[in-house]
C-alpha cells in the first residue's frame, strides 16, 4: 500500500489518540503498513499494555543512521469548538485542518508516507522511525523506546524530532518536571485554627514558594540567553482543596511545573523544593497535628535540550534546510530524552506550533510540501 504524505495523514488523525484512550489501533496499523513493505517494526508497550511505542529500521543494519522521531499523542478536543470533524482530515484555502495534524502527525506522515522511496533509493545508513505515545502528558513512553533501541545497538548519526517548527532548525529547548503535591491538614472549627492544620493555607504557602522562586530568576536573566523569557518559570495550574469556609481544610492537593533554561537541571529545583517542605514546613505543621505533612510526587520530568557543540544532527538539518538562524524554544519535547543517551538531537518539523492544541488546528500545505522535499534530501544524503 502507497500513500501520499496527505492519504498518510489522513489514516493518522483518524485515530483519536488522546491521552484517556489507547494508542494501540495507531501502532498496529503503521506495523502492518511497514509490514506491506517488507519492514519490521519493534513494538514497546507501556508498563500497563494500554499504550505502546514503535520504531521500525528502514535500510541496511548499518551505524550513522537518521532517527525520525514523532509522538502518536494528541490532546483533547473537548470543550473546543470545530468548524469541522476534528478526526477527518479536511481541506481548506491551502491548509489541513484536524487534530494532530500539525502536533504532529503531520511529520509522521511524511516519514512513514515516504518508505516506499527510502527502500528505492538504495540507502547506505538507515532511517529509524521512532514512534512514541503520551508525549503530551510528560513525554512518558519515550524514554522505554529510547532505552530499547540502544540495547538492540541502535547507533544513529543524528536524531531529528519532528515536532513543528516551520521546518527551522531548533537546537535547544528548556527541561522540566510536573509534580502532584499533597499537603494533609488536621480539620477543626475556624474559630480555633490554632489547635488545627488548614491544608489549603499550607499549599499557599507552597504555592507562593513558586512564585518566589520565579521572581528571584527574573530579577537575574542571562542577557545572553536566547531563550524567551530568559530565565526559569515555576508555575501551578490547578489547585483542589476544603470543604467549607469556617473548616480548615483537612486535604488539599496541586500540580505544578518548573521550566528550565539548560544547563540548568529541574531536578535540582524539586530537591529545593522538598528541603523548603522537609525544613521549614512541615515541622510546623508536625508540631500541631503530627499525622500533619506534605507528599510531592513527581509526574515526568523532561530533560532540556542543550545546544551542542559541532553536532552532526544540527550539521546535517541545515544542509538540508539551508537554515542558519539560531532558534531556541521554550516548550519540551522529547529531544532532551535522545541526547541524555548521547545522540547528537536537533528539532524541526513542519508547520506552526501556535497551532497546537487548537480548535481547528491546521498544517499549511506549503509546510508538508517543505516537510516532503527536507525528507528526500534526506534520503539522497544517505544514499550517497
Amino acid at each position: 500500500m502507497n500513500l501520499s504524505p496527505t492519504e498518510m495523514l489522513a489514516r493518522l488523525v483518524a485515530f483519536p489518540t488522546v491521552p484517556e484512550s489507547s494508542n494501540l489501533d495507531l501502532i498496529h496499523f503503521v506495523r502492518d503498513y511497514l509490514a506491506g513493505h517488507g519492514v519490521a517494526s519493534t513494538i514497546v508497550p507501556s508498563p500497563d499494555g494500554a499504550k505502546a511505542n514503535l520504531f521500525a529500521t528502514v535500510g541496511p543494519d548499518a551505524e550513522g543512521g537518521v532517527v525520525l522521531s514523532g509522538h502518536t499523542d494528541v490532546v483533547s478536543v473537548v470543550g473546543q469548538d470545530w468548524s469541522s470533524d476534528p478526526w477527518t482530515l479536511t481541506e481548506r484555502g491551502g491548509r489541513l485542518y484536524g487534530r494532530g495534524s500539525c502536533d504532529m502527525k503531520g511529520f509522521d506522515a511524511l516519514a512513514l508516507a515516504l518508505v516506499p522511496d527510502m527502500l528505492a533509493a538504495g540507502m547506505k545508513r538507515p532511517v529509524h522511525i521512532a514512534l512514541s505515545y503520551d508525549e503530551e502528558i510528560g513525554c512518558i513512553g519515550a524514554p522505554f523506546m529510547i532505552a530499547e533501541m540502544a540495547r538492540r545497538g541502535i547507533r544513529p548519526s543524528a536524531v531529528i524530532v519532528g515536532e513543528p517548527s516551520m521546518m527551522r532548525v531548533v537546537t535547544g529547548h528548556k527541561g522540566g518536571t510536573r509534580l502532584n503535591t499533597t499537603v494533609r491538614g488536621y480539620a477543626v472549627h475556624s474559630s480555633r485554627m490554632d489547635l488545627g492544620v488548614s491544608a489549603v493555607m499550607v499549599a499557599a504557602r507552597l504555592i507562593a514558594w513558586h512564585e518566589a522562586q520565579m521572581i528571584e530568576r527574573a530579577r537575574a536573566p542571562d542577557p545572553a540567553s536566547p531563550f524567551v523569557p530568559p530565565y526559569a518559570t515555576f508555575h501551578c495550574g490547578i489547585v483542589q482543596g476544603g470543604t467549607a469556609a469556617n473548616i480548615t481544610a483537612e486535604l488539599c492537593t496541586f500540580s505544578s511545573e518548573f521550566r528550565v533554561i539548560p544547563p540548568e537541571n529541574p531536578m535540582d529545583d524539586l530537591e529545593r523544593y522538598r528541603a523548603f517542605i522537609r525544613d521549614e514546613v512541615e515541622p510546623e505543621m508536625k508540631r500541631r497535628w503530627p499525622k500533619a505533612g506534605v507528599e510531592v510526587e513527581l509526574h515526568s520530568s523532561i530533560p532540556p535540550l542543550k545546544p551542542e557543540t559541532d553536532g552532526e544532527a544540527e550539521r546535517l538539518a541545515r544542509r538540508l534546510t539551508g537554515d542558519n538562524g539560531q532558534h531556541v524554544v521554550a516548550y519540551g519535547t522529547e529531544g532532551g530524552q535522545f541526547q541524555e543517551v548521547g545522540w547528537s538531537t536537533v528539532v524541526c518539523g513542519p508547520g506552526d506550533i501556535a497551532q497546537a492544541h487548537q480548535p481547528d488546528e491546521f498544517i499549511e500545505s506549503s509546510q508538508m510540501q517543505a516537510g516532503e522535499a527536507f525528507m528526500r534530501r534526506l534520503i539522497a544524503e544517505l544514499a550517497r
